[in-house]
């Protein structure tokens, strides 16, 4: 080959010209290899990054599990000392914050259907609605209520019994509950005031079953507060 010639390529030239060796090094070289092979990651590095992955999404799903826990609680009612508003087996979020220091983002008020701890049977959870708060005077006449001398509207549509029982003064720091299902609920007229330390929250939304989706008010029936009775109200118009 001419070395003169204009046209002489250096680059397919040079492994001509050298010893077989050198020539077998060159080939060998990484700067000659595939490029797209070179750039494949191993498969165990694949593994590994998949691993990781795997690992992260559980870690986080298990620190917003956490951090949901320390909110809201879930709470499924036993028993019908809360009909006609909750019932047997109907599963409720309760909200553990609004109560509690150093949040008291809302303080117990009349109606608030709450869990909590009752002091005769501290391995169960009760659910039933707030009467009286600290200070007040409970009367009950004949399935009446009295609150502070006046008389407590049954706005939630509890079912009413004949039971009578004298002034009570709320001590300070607790509370007088009753169930909505009067005369099947075992509550404050048996056991007295509770603590409100040992409230574990308040009943806030219904999600099961499907029916009963919706907000728990304090004032109203529930069945009002369903989504399926707003949406029906939203449709019938004024």
């Amino acid at each position: 080959m001419d070395t003169n010639s204009p046209y002489s390529n250096d680059i397919t030239d040079a492994p001509a010209a050298l010893s077989s060796a050198d020539r077998a090094n060159f080939v060998a070289s990484p700067e000659t290899a595939d490029p797209a092979e070179a750039d494949q990651p191993g498969v165990w590095a694949v593994v590994k990054a998949i691993i990781k992955e795997i690992a992260e999404t559980i870690f986080l799903a298990l620190v917003l599990v956490f951090l949901i826990q320390l909110v809201i609680r879930n709470f499924r009612v036993d028993g019908q000392s809360m009909e006609p508003n909750l019932h047997h087996g109907q599963y409720l979020m309760v909200d553990k914050v609004s109560y509690r220091l150093p949040f008291n983002l809302r303080p117990p008020q009349y109606g608030d259907v709450i869990v909590f701890v009752p002091p005769r049977q501290p391995d169960k959870d009760f659910i039933k609605r707030i009467i009286g708060l600290p200070g007040d005077t409970v009367e009950v006449t004949k399935g009446v209520v009295y609150v502070n001398n006046q008389l407590v509207g049954n706005t939630y549509q509890a079912r009413l019994d004949k039971f009578s029982m004298p002034a009570l003064v709320v001590p300070a720091d607790e509370i007088f509950v009753m169930g909505d299902n009067r005369p099947n609920s075992n509550d404050s007229r048996n056991w007295g005031t509770l603590k409100i330390g040992k409230i574990v929250g308040r009943a806030w939304i219904s999600y099961w079953p499907p029916e009963t989706w919706g907000l728990i008010p304090n004032d109203a029936p529930t069945a009002t507060a369903t989504l399926a009775t707003l949406f029906n109200q939203n449709e019938a118009g004024p």
